[in-house]
């Protein structure tokens, strides 16, 4: 009993260690030998659904040649930055990357390209995109999917370089036109309902 209590707890171990080694990647792991940048000025307020941002992603020059030869997929994402993640569970940052909250907008997803000269990607901001303060990620993958690097457009930190998004509030100039157009007739319709009902009474 004694040895297969044993061997029964070993294989527990054993499937730890094996969630931990694969499958799981920690973000404080990563090393930042992305290069990255956005086309945006610091604390520059950009509109939702209206306003581009260029970034644009490489190796990181203070790397040796050959630190990018694991690197499969470049994706580039939208990042909360600590400002606008203050009592906001759903934006939480956790360091194990499959539980991260940090950044929930992709920009683009590419295959990597091993050249000396950055790609780049223009990017209109999407309408469903929340009003908050944002930087801007990048993260390298593997064969296998899993993150290896990754680069940002602020510091470790992540309080400098950052730009607003401000969101698209919910009315639209169109549906004010229509709101406004179809008080008018409302209003119309009454009246002239109003001046039919005095005729009929005349005439009788």
């Amino acid at each position: 009993m004694a040895p297969h209590g044993i061997l029964l707890a070993l294989l527990l171990v054993l499937s730890c260690l094996s969630q931990t080694s694969y499958g799981i990647v920690l973000f404080s792991s990563l090393k930042d030998s992305l290069f990255v940048t956005a086309s945006h000025t610091e604390n520059q307020v950009l509109k939702a659904g209206i306003d581009k941002l260029t970034v644009s992603w490489g190796l990181n020059q203070s790397y040796e040649a050959g630190t990018d030869s694991t690197f499969k997929t470049i994706k580039v994402k939208l990042c909360f930055a600590p400002v606008s993640q203050v009592d906001r569970g759903w934006r939480k940052t956790v360091d194990k990357l499959a539980m991260d909250k940090t950044c929930l907008f992709k920009i683009v997803e590419r295959a990597y390209t091993s050249n000396k000269s950055n790609d780049s990607f223009d990017w209109i901001i999407k309408r469903d995109v929340p009003g908050a303060t944002y930087f801007v990620r990048a993260y390298a993958f593997n064969a296998a999917g899993q993150e290896v690097a990754y680069g940002q457009t602020t510091d470790a930190k992540k309080t400098a370089n950052l730009f607003v998004v401000e969101g698209i509030t919910g009315r639209h100039l169109s549906l004010d036109i229509a709101s406004v157009v179809f008080s008018a007739f409302s209003v119309l319709s009454l009246a002239g309902f109003f001046i039919a009902e005095k005729r009929r009474a005349k005439s009788s």
